[in-house]
């Protein structure tokens, strides 16, 4: 079956639903001040949205049994695809190989989704380093821009025989 992602220091990075035990450490989680021009400056702004909007899934981010980020699922019913949103590793944990790895994971939980055909998200143009990992994870370029953020999608390939 399909293994365990890990960050470069071995640790399982696994995706977990927000409750009462880790709600408060995944909204500490903060990206490097640098960042703050492409993420909010605290994942709890993600997950206001998720508790007050309706419509996106927050899930923090562990690595073995520490939160280290955050990441954000919804479904778009107009346009068939699910979308990632509020992906945050924390400052302290950048460069470890955690974002690739959440990615995974939640690429991973989404492509089991009988109706999960594309996954999308956007990244602001100067994000290099988004674009780069979205890239070698197969992501590509729609053309399409939400706001002032390119749009890139991943097509999620079905089995046959499923």
């Amino acid at each position: 079956m399909d293994e365990a992602s890990t960050d470069r220091a071995g640790r399982t990075i696994a995706l977990r639903a927000v409750d009462d035990d880790n709600w408060r450490a995944v909204a500490d989680i903060a990206p490097r001040d640098e960042q703050r021009g492409f993420v909010a400056a605290l994942a709890a702004r993600y997950l206001l949205l998720s508790m007050r909007g309706g419509l996106w899934t927050s899930l923090g981010v562990l690595a073995d049994d520490t939160v280290v980020g955050h990441v954000m699922w919804a479904y778009d019913e107009e346009g068939g695809a699910y979308w990632i949103g509020g992906v945050v590793v924390d400052a302290d944990e950048q460069g470890r190989g955690v974002g690739r790895a959440a990615m995974e994971e939640l690429i991973r939980l989404l492509s089991r989704r009988p109706d999960c055909r594309e996954i999308r998200l956007s990244y602001h143009p100067d994000n290099s380093g988004a674009a780069k990992l979205y890239t070698a994870l197969g992501f590509t370029p729609t053309g399409d821009f939400e706001d002032d953020e390119v749009v890139v999608a991943l097509t999620v390939p079905r089995d046959p025989a499923g």
